[in-house]
C-alpha cells in the first residue's frame, strides 16, 4: 500500500468513517485460548520500515510501535503449547493515535494498519505468499465514545490497538487453520481441547483431593482436643494435679 493510500484509509478510519469494520474485544486472556492446532509461538518478529502516521494524531517512532505489538503477540500467542513451531512476521503500516478533539464536532478515533506473514519452522516457508492486511481500530468503550484523545495516554492508545491487533490475528489464523488446515485442521484441534479437559479434570481433581486432607486435619485436631486420659495416662494426670508444695511450718525458737 502506497503512502497515500494508507494516508487516505488512516483519515477515514480517523474519523469514523469505516469504524464498523474492526471493532473486536480482545479481554478474553483469562479464558482458555481458542483452539490452534499444533500451534506454538516459534519467533514474534515486528518492524516498522514504512511507517505512516495518520492525520490528527500523536507521534510514536517505530520501536515503540515494535515494542507495543510484541508483547501482544507474546501476551496472546505465547499461551500456546502446539507440537510445532510457527513464526509471526508482522509489519506496522500506518497509525492514528487520537489526539484531543472537540467532543461531538471533532473527535477522532485511534486506528492502525499492519501486515501479517505466518512462517512454518519445520517446513522452512511461508504459509501466506501475500501479507495478510488487518485493519483496527480502538474498541468502543465509556472511555473512548467521544475520543480516546481526551481520556487516554498514547502509550494506553498503544497498548489497547496492539492487544485488539493481537486478537484480530488469533481469529484469522482460526479461520485459515479451519479452512486451509495450517495447524492441523479440525482434528488437531479436538486433540487440544481433549487435552485441555484431561489437564483441567486432574486439576480439578488435585483440587478436590487437597480440600478433603485439609477438613481431614482439622477434623483430627479437633477429635484430639477432646479426647479424655484413661488408664495409665489418667492416673499420671491425677497425680500430677495432687502435687501441691507448701512451705512448711517452722517453729520460732524461744528467746534466751
Amino acid at each position: 500500500m502506497f503512502a497515500h493510500q494508507k494516508f487516505a484509509r488512516l483519515a477515514a478510519l480517523c474519523f469514523g468513517l469505516a469504524l464498523v469494520s474492526a471493532c473486536t474485544n480482545p479481554n478474553d486472556l483469562d479464558r482458555a485460548p481458542t483452539p490452534l492446532g499444533d500451534f506454538a509461538l516459534g519467533h514474534n518478529v515486528v518492524v516498522a520500515p514504512n511507517l505512516t502516521k495518520g492525520p490528527a494524531s500523536r507521534e510514536a517512532t517505530e520501536e515503540e510501535w515494535a515494542a507495543s505489538m510484541k508483547a501482544a503477540i507474546e501476551e496472546r500467542f505465547g499461551r500456546y503449547q502446539g507440537a510445532k513451531l510457527y513464526h509471526l512476521g508482522i509489519s506496522v503500516e500506518g497509525y492514528v493515535l487520537a489526539i484531543p478533539g472537540i467532543p461531538l464536532v471533532a473527535s477522532p478515533k485511534s486506528a492502525l494498519i499492519i501486515n501479517v506473514t505466518v512462517w512454518d519452522d519445520a517446513a522452512g516457508k511461508k504459509l501466506n505468499d501475500k501479507p495478510e492486511q488487518v485493519t483496527i481500530v480502538e474498541t468502543i468503550s465509556g472511555s473512548t465514545m467521544l475520543s480516546s484523545g481526551l481520556t487516554q495516554s498514547k502509550e494506553v492508545q498503544m497498548e489497547n490497538l496492539s492487544r485488539n491487533a493481537a486478537k484480530l490475528i488469533q481469529n484469522w489464523l482460526v479461520r485459515e487453520n479451519l479452512d486451509k488446515e495450517w495447524f492441523g485442521g479440525a482434528e488437531a484441534n479436538k486433540a487440544v481441547l481433549r487435552a485441555q479437559r484431561a489437564a483441567q479434570a486432574e486439576a480439578d481433581a488435585e483440587a478436590e483431593a487437597a480440600t478433603a486432607l485439609a477438613a481431614q486435619a482439622d477434623t483430627t485436631s479437633e477429635d484430639a482436643a477432646d479426647v479424655v486420659p484413661t488408664g495409665a495416662a489418667a492416673q499420671a494426670a491425677t497425680v500430677q494435679s495432687s502435687l501441691i508444695v507448701t512451705e512448711p511450718d517452722v517453729a520460732l525458737a524461744p528467746e534466751s
